[in-house]
């Protein structure tokens, strides 16, 4: 077996009842969310009991997920299944960097929960929303967007799928020409326009809280959303940036299949990126972990090859 890649999802993947069933098989898991109630009261309720409409409010969203992000790679490494280096998907990034050790769990839960906060408040400060375009090759993509006040390619997925963040009084607009093109803009569950220009406030304010944090040297490589290579250099600039910035996700698969992953492993809920791991390379192998009986299959699986 090659090398194994432990990748963590973004916003959008959270579910009602999310990391219950984790907690109930592995006590490292349930120790993620002890820590989680320390700082945050509530978390470990929410995830399991809150409903959809609750969970997607960006700063109950971003701790949410994280937790069942380190609840699952608890889990994973309880059971003895460890990554060989690390990426995470907008959010998922602040997960891969506790994963990779840059700062420790409670210091992270701790950004993520002011992360959450601050690309909430620029969320509701314009009306903004965003959508998956699939179908179109992702210069046409960028080539339509142009042709709109306010919209923006901002994640490149994989290829024929690049999701844009726009004005709402733009989007319709913008859905018709993607149409036109014999294109789909598919809406997403997120309550904002992430990673655009509409998150300049949020990713400066962020910038100012990440200044007094101590960042340790990653223990395994760990991939950029902002650059799609693995971490060097001024490490808070990029995790400041990311957030006003394009997700070059289809890249950071594609620099991790070059360094010998040939497993891939999504830790946390729903099973985007295996999805989209899959359209980018089809001869990986991609696995989930999600709650207890993702778990199980995963370690059978991964531990049989």
């Amino acid at each position: 077996m090659g090398k194994v890649a432990f990748v963590f999802p973004g916003q959008g993947a959270q579910y009602p009842g999310m990391g219950r069933s984790l907690c109930e098989v592995s006590p490292a898991a349930a120790g993620v969310f002890r820590m989680a109630d320390s700082l945050r009261p509530g978390t470990s309720s929410q995830c399991f009991s809150g409903t959809e409409e609750e969970l997607k409010e960006t700063k109950i969203t971003q701790p949410c997920i994280w937790a069942v992000e380190m609840a699952a790679a608890a889990a994973l490494n309880e059971a003895g299944i460890q990554a060989d280096m690390t990426a995470g998907f907008s959010l998922g990034e602040l997960s891969a960097l506790s994963y990779a050790g840059v700062v420790d769990a409670s210091t992270c839960f701790e950004l993520v929960c002011e992360r959450g906060r601050l690309m909430q408040d620029a969320a509701v400060a314009v009306e903004t929303s965003m959508a998956a375009v699939v179908k179109l090759s992702h210069e046409t993509v960028e080539e339509i967007c142009t042709r709109f006040e306010g919209v923006y390619p901002v994640n490149y997925n994989c290829p024929g799928q690049v999701t844009v963040a726009g004005l709402k009084s733009s989007m319709a607009d913008f859905s018709a020409a993607v149409k036109e093109a014999k294109g789909r803009a598919l809406p997403l569950k997120v309550s904002g326009g992430f990673h655009s220009p509409f998150m300049a406030e949020a990713s400066a304010a962020f910038g100012k809280l990440l200044e007094p944090v101590v960042f340790k040297t990653p223990a395994i490589p760990l991939y950029s959303n902002l650059t799609g290579l693995p971490y060097e250099g001024d490490m808070k600039h990029l995790l400041e940036k990311q957030i006003c910035s394009p997700v070059r996700w289809e890249a950071i698969i594609r620099q991790m299949i070059a360094a010998g992953v040939d497993t891939f492993i999504e830790v946390g809920p729903g099973s985007v990126l295996q999805g989209l791991i899959g359209k980018i390379d089809k001869h990986v192998r991609v696995f989930g972990v999600s709650d207890a009986e993702s778990l199980a299959k995963t370690i059978q699986e991964v531990k049989a090859c």
